[in-house]
């Protein structure tokens, strides 16, 4: 039985995509990011279509453990780090490379008396001014680490980038100087580029890089979609039509009367809201694909339906499957008419929507 809104993860277009950072960093190793459980896109399944990939990259202690529990053998970076003696001893336990952006965090490292040996990322805060050892402090932050010596089988520098989606952007190249300052000869491996990093700056790839959005077919950049980038989207969000009405002129539609036919019109009620992931913000016109035409969101998204004017369209029926975004209806364009980003789109996909693997 088909779900009524369901979200398909093209297995393939992630290794397309894959492939596709591979050709624009050729010089460097890729750490797959699947935190937030993969942008929306189910964090285990996709791992597995991500195999190939050098390394993957979670946020938290949590996403890694689910990782190795589904049987990922591959390195995992925890991007935030570990916090306390007993957050560091289950990284040991699960073979997890550590970020370091805290003096705590070089503690914990020193007082470590296990036998495992850590991977540890030292990380530089460039300009972005969230996480990482300012400029002055990296030198003294580096020499600690490399004092601690046993529980470091190796050390490794990244930074991250705070505006690289703005092409034009001369904070972009100065972070880049300044890391490349910092870490030339020193002779440790590094990390620069995000998606757009990788897409939008030859320089600023580094020897690892660390795709998100890319690996998911989206564009970083609000000016161009990811298909120009040579990009696949992979989750198409589904859904079917589970009621029609007809609304004479004059009359209106949904909570707070927000949308009033200017003529007779025949509506269609979507099975998704923001239960699932529609956001509410979604603006009147937005589009959605039934049979492959576009036709427009009218009133307010409620939680767990949306109606759309399907007057100009052949007649639907109940169980005629609509599509949210996807291919054709790129989640970026469906973003711009909710006032945010494809990020967000993607990671508020709800738990109660199955995800299927293709």
């Amino acid at each position: 039985m088909t779900p009524l809104i369901r979200a398909v993860i093209d297995t393939a277009a992630l290794r397309a995509n894959l492939l596709a950072v591979r050709e624009r960093a050729p010089g460097s190793k890729v750490m797959a990011v699947v935190k937030a459980n993969a942008y929306g896109h189910g964090l285990v399944m996709t791992a597995v279509g991500l195999s190939q990939a050098d390394a993957f990259a979670v946020a938290r202690l949590e996403e890694g453990i689910m990782l190795r529990e589904a049987g990922i053998t591959r390195p995992i970076v925890l991007l935030e780090g570990v916090f306390s003696a007993e957050q560091l001893i289950e990284a040991a336990v699960h073979r997890f490379e550590v970020v370091v952006h805290d003096p705590l965090q070089v503690e914990l490292l020193e007082a470590f008396r296990g036998s495992f040996r850590f991977v540890a990322w030292l990380k530089v805060d460039t300009g972005i001014n969230r996480l990482g050892f300012r400029p002055e402090d990296f030198p003294a932050a580096l020499a600690r680490l490399r004092a601690i010596g046993t529980p470091l089988r190796e050390l490794r520098v990244l930074t991250h980038l705070a505006r690289a989606d703005e092409r034009d952007a001369a904070t972009t190249t100065e972070q880049v100087r300044r890391f490349r300052a910092l870490t030339n000869g020193l002779g440790l491996a590094t990390s620069i580029g995000n998606s757009a990093g990788i897409f939008g700056w030859a320089d600023a790839s580094g020897d690892w890089v660390r795709p998100g959005l890319a690996l998911y077919g989206v564009s970083p950049f609000p000016d161009i979609g990811g298909e120009a980038l040579g990009l696949r989207p992979v989750m198409t969000l589904e859904s079917a039509i589970i009621g029609l009405r007809r609304v004479p002129r004059g009359e209106s539609v949904g909570y707070a009367a927000a949308w009033t036919a200017e003529r007779d019109s025949r509506i269609a009620i979507v099975a998704g809201g923001y239960g699932d992931g529609m956001l509410r913000s979604l603006k009147g016109g937005s589009p959605v694909l039934i049979d492959g035409q576009r036709a427009p969101l009218v009133g307010r998204v409620s939680m767990d339906m949306i109606a759309v004017d399907v007057t100009d369209l052949p007649v639907p029926q109940v169980g005629t499957r609509c599509l949210l975004w996807g291919p054709g209806l790129p989640v970026e364009e469906v973003a711009a008419h909710a006032g945010t980003v494809s990020y967000e789109m993607l990671c508020g996909v709800r738990q109660r929507v199955p995800h299927e693997a293709i």
